[in-house]
């Protein structure tokens, strides 16, 4: 795997909420065919050390998945 993937933004991009600074939740497809995704700090789950979880408002998901024609 390339060390800096290239991002590609999947949500704030078509219909979605104004985001400034990119402080909001948002969905990035990658060139090595994975997802990551940017929102707030989720601590109601314990996950392993070097992972974190992030929650994801249901319509950013939703403006993802109508910015990849699913």
């Amino acid at each position: 795997m390339t060390e800096n993937p290239q991002l590609t933004r999947l949500t704030g991009v078509l219909n979605g909420p104004a985001c400034d600074d990119d402080d909001c939740p948002n969905v990035y497809a990658t060139d090595r065919e994975t997802f990551v995704f940017q929102g707030d700090h989720f601590t109601a789950l314990k996950v392993p050390a070097g992972e974190s979880a992030v929650e994801i408002p249901r319509h950013v998901l939703e403006e993802a998945v109508r910015a990849l024609g699913w």
